[in-house]
């Protein structure tokens, strides 16, 4: 690899980076929708580009826009090319407006490519010895590699000199021009010799040297004895205007008029502001938080990296990008003024303070994410905007100051932290309540957290933890974890941070939660519906979830080793039967052996390629190929089984609470985008239903003597909730007649009375049921039921003649949606699709299907919530420790119930579950006891 002279002249093809980083994965958009993947790419490449080289001298080119003059020496010149998608050609204005504030030069030159505008500047600064870096994917540019002259590659890493050329094309710099003009160039439809591909061109070149002196003795080729050759001199003979036009077309202008010459081509100061203002509109939340760091270093002389504060973080998934089109440009909040209690004093000033605030912000500092393990390090508190202290109780590293007695201040505290008349907001209080529970105190009057605020008001917008929200919308970069407590195996726990790092850190904890609720809130307040969805729904959920977290579930523990030791036993079997099919062993979990496998050695069709190109093994194509041959299925169960077992036989056992005897998951509300509940540690949700394995490990979920377990769920809860949304005369009447859905829709489906409908007719009825709810296509049913795809487009056609309502209900949905960028539940709680206006149509139907579903999952996810919160309420004020909350799990709620109470307990759960919501169909509970959760069900 060629050395990189130190400051080199670097000139980018930006031209060619656009189109390679459109076509690449990830096709990111913003929460607008917007098209934003192909200038991530770019600057991505600018910034690598400007950490690694540090130039002085650098240009960014690009194509102009109309005809050039090749397209006047050839007409059919990139006649072939599709036009710029209309998601691209909205990307180059950012673009170009964020490389401007980069401080980068921008050239775009009319009547000729950016190839030869950046030929034209290389070749000057060559002329000089200045060493030139160009950074393109275009191997037309390595017609202009010289000793000053290299070619980088950033999306590839790879760097050429005249050696690599050499290595790469088979000829050297000086004879690229000559290869294209006789093999063509598809890409950019140069027509070439016909017949002439890289091999005979290469062999042509090394026996006369130049496509002049072909053209000069024609008969020359014939003794080169490649194949073919004989024929060639008259090939020509015949072509030589064809020849000479695709050597000038493939010849990079170096001769370009310019206004500036490429000493003027100077990096200059990034404009932050501005940057600011872009990164915000694209949502590049990483790179704004580097500019906002930046700034906030220069104006006030210290920087901050990213934050990572185990107390206040909730595990979400959600990757949509961050809005922050209401950012302000630069932090406001200022966090010097903050107090350390470390007297009893202090703390008395605080308590009055604390006593007479109308809104209080609390935060916990503990020595662990895991809730029913973390030990109370020390409390933060903020009144006001700036106004913030923390109270440190138990740091214990070595040269510790004296700190207030423990047990004595939280006695003090109490009061107020269980006065329901003094109001509290925190970031996932739900985490607070449970480590103050531990402590002795039972938290009131929660009435705001931010991360369910942000969560209402968009749940798509961003991860909704603290530092995410400070940066969108108050254009703060907090403090971060790693900073003060280190990373990796020697992170400090909190309670041995010294108090000049950790007090700044947790009073600013308190003073942005603050902050953030006073510029969430007022935006609820405006939507009505939303700030109902929080009041009602959300908000009283926390303590219902808190205390079905800390009450955990029993387990037998060893049921589950036993299980542990047959699936091993089965695992094995399948890995012998799989190399029995394939004739050979090999790693099952290895996707490399099984594309080697599947697609190579047994020959298998390909029906999907990672973003790479290579063929796809993911699970989705084992299913369709497991349709044809045995192998996929065997693999298919390997993976189910091995699964089962690492995430559940095995590891159940070890995440008992010695305390307890019980396992504690955590719930998390601010995750899935339609409103519904998650959970980790364990992830209760994806124990499957439907095998035995899965249903042998609910066995495993026991109840204590004396109790039984009760399992409750909805009945075809989305079916009823989109008859009530449709108003489809049809479903609505077979729902209030109590017929069963599936049955009635065959009749209506295949044309036959209710009564002599078949098994098989059922079976096909539910899939179109379901299959409808989630936007599934007559393509996806057809695959889903193995029939013609014209029959299952039969099948849709007709339940739409049949339920009109329905296909009326959802093209007006998809109407809706595209119109205002969000649907709702029948609650108010809006579901955003950033995606429902895209141009491209794959993200923009697959946004549509969302569109449909989304108002039922999540209409569904509501009314489960307030189910529980009704049941929660019932227990604590109706029931004698009879009964107790358990889980939640997907439709489900799963209890505790004494022995001798369980049938009264069951129907007064199933009213209260069909009372959560009144629609125009019955809402119906069924439930079930039993010994364990399997039996329960």
């Amino acid at each position: 690899m060629p050395t990189i002279a130190n400051n080199p002249l670097v000139l980018v093809d930006g031209s060619s980076y656009l189109y390679r980083a459109y076509y690449a994965p990830p096709h990111l958009t913003n929460s607008k929708g917007e098209a934003t993947g192909a200038v991530y790419g770019v600057v991505n490449m600018l910034r690598s580009l400007l950490t690694r080289y540090q130039p002085s001298h650098i240009a960014v080119v690009f194509d102009a826009k109309g005809n050039t003059f090749r397209n006047e020496l050839y007409s059919e010149y990139k006649a072939h090319r599709p036009p710029m998608p209309d998601d691209l050609r909205s990307q180059i204005a950012p673009l170009h407006r964020i490389i401007r504030a980069l401080g980068l030069p921008l050239l775009s030159i009319s009547g000729v490519e950016a190839d030869d505008v950046i030929g034209t500047i290389a070749r000057q600064a060559s002329r000089e010895n200045r060493a030139v870096l160009i950074s393109t994917g275009d191997k037309d540019m390595a017609q202009l590699v010289d000793d000053n002259i290299t070619l980088i590659n950033t999306m590839t890493n790879t760097i050429m000199g005249p050696a690599e050329v050499t290595e790469k094309f088979g000829v050297g710099p000086e004879r690229i021009i000559d290869l294209l003009a006789l093999m063509g160039d598809k890409a950019d439809n140069i027509p070439g010799l016909p017949g002439v591909g890289e091999k005979t061109a290469l062999a042509m070149l090394t026996g006369a040297g130049s496509v002049a002196n072909l053209l000069a003795a024609p008969q020359q080729v014939t003794e080169l004895g490649f194949r073919g050759a004989k024929t060639m001199a008259a090939k020509i003979s015949d072509n030589a205007d064809m020849l000479k036009l695709s050597y000038e077309l493939a010849t990079i202008k170096t001769d370009v008029a310019l206004e500036q010459d490429w000493h003027e081509l100077v990096a200059q100061p990034a404009d932050t502001d501005e940057l600011i203002q872009c990164y915000g509109e694209m949502e590049f939340k990483r790179w704004l938080a580097e500019v906002l760091e930046h700034k906030t270093a220069h104006s006030t002389g210290s920087a901050k990296g990213p934050t990572a504060n185990a107390s206040n973080t909730d595990s979400t998934d959600s990757s949509a990008a961050t809005d922050t089109s209401d950012a302000p440009t630069q932090s406001t909040v200022i966090t010097t003024d903050y107090e350390t209690i470390l007297t009893q004093a202090q703390l008395d000033k605080w308590l009055k303070i604390l006593q007479q605030a109308p809104l209080m912000a609390v935060d916990t500092e503990t020595t662990s994410l895991d809730y029913m393990v973390a030990e109370l390090v020390g409390l933060s508190f903020a009144v006001e905007a700036g106004k913030a202290a923390y109270l440190p109780l138990a740091h214990d590293y070595v040269g510790a100051p004296p700190q207030l007695d423990k047990h004595a201040a939280l006695a003090q505290l109490r009061p107020i932290l269980e006065d329901a008349n003094i109001k509290k907001v925190g970031q996932n209080l739900k985490y607070d309540i449970s480590i103050l529970t531990n402590a002795g105190i039972h938290l009131q009057g929660v009435a705001f957290d931010t991360m369910l605020e942000s969560y209402v008001f968009n749940s798509v917008a961003s991860r909704h933890d603290m530092d995410g929200l400070a940066l969108k919308y108050l254009g703060h970069k907090n403090i971060s974890f790693e900073d003060i407590a280190g990373k990796g195996a020697k992170q400090l726990t909190f309670n041995q941070i010294p108090l000049e790092t950790a007090a700044p850190y947790a009073a600013e904890d308190a003073d942005i939660t603050l902050r953030l609720h006073q510029h969430l809130w007022p935006r609820l307040e405006q939507a009505s519906e939303l700030a109902a969805v929080f009041t009602q729904i959300e908000l009283p959920l926390i303590q219902v979830l808190s205390q079905i977290e800390r009450q955990g579930v029993l387990i037998d523990s060893m049921l589950l080793g036993q299980q542990s030791e047959e699936l091993a036993r089965k695992i094995d079997e399948l890995e012998q039967k799989a190399y029995a099919i394939a004739g050979e062993k090999f790693n099952l979990s290895s996707p490399k052996q099984l594309q080697v496998l599947f697609f190579e050695k047994l020959g298998y069709p390909i029906t999907k390629k990672t973003p790479k190109g290579a063929p796809s093994t993911a699970e989705e194509v084992l299913v369709e190929l497991a349709l044809d041959f045995p192998l996929p299925k065997v693999i298919l169960e390997h993976r189910s089984l091995t699964k089962l077992k690492s995430t559940y036989t095995d590891k159940l056992p070890l995440m008992v609470n010695a305390k307890t005897g019980r396992v504690h998951t955590s719930y998390h509300q601010a995750n899935a985008a339609t409103g519904r509940l998650s959970s980790s540690e364990p992830n209760l949700q994806n124990i499957p239903i439907r095998t035995e394995e899965g249903r042998r490990i609910r066995q495993a979920f026991i109840a204590p003597e004396g109790r039984k377990i009760l399992a409750a769920d909805y009945s075809q809860i989305e079916l009823r909730i989109m008859a009530h949304l449709s108003q489809d005369a049809g479903l609505l009447k077979a729902f209030a007649e109590g017929k069963d859905i599936h049955r009635a829709t065959a009749a209506e489906v295949f044309g036959t009375d209710f009564d002599d409908v078949t098994t098989e007719q059922r079976r096909r009825a539910k899939a179109v049921n379901f299959g409808l709810i989630y936007g599934m296509s007559a393509f996806g049913l057809a695959k889903q039921l193995d029939i013609p795809r014209n029959e299952a487009q039969t099948y849709i056609d007709t339940y739409f003649a049949r339920y009109p309502g329905v296909l009326r209900y959802m093209e007006e949905t998809r109407a809706s949606a595209s119109e205002l960028g969000y649907v709702t539940t029948l609650f108010g709680r809006r579901l955003y699709l950033p995606e429902i206006r895209d141009r491209n149509a794959m993200r923009r139907q697959a946004a549509e299907r969302a569109a449909i579903n989304a108002p039922m999952q999540g209409t569904a996810a509501d009314i489960i919530k307030r189910a529980m919160i009704s049941i929660a309420d019932w227990i604590a004020t109706e029931t004698q420790g009879e009964i107790t909350m358990i889980m939640q799990v997907h439709d489900e709620l799963v209890f505790e119930v004494d022995a001798g109470q369980a049938e009264r307990l069951k129907r007064q759960i199933c009213e209260l579950m069909a009372k959560a919501a009144n629609l125009d169909v019955e809402l119906l509970a069924e439930a079930g006891i039993g010994d364990n959760w399997d039996q329960a069900h």
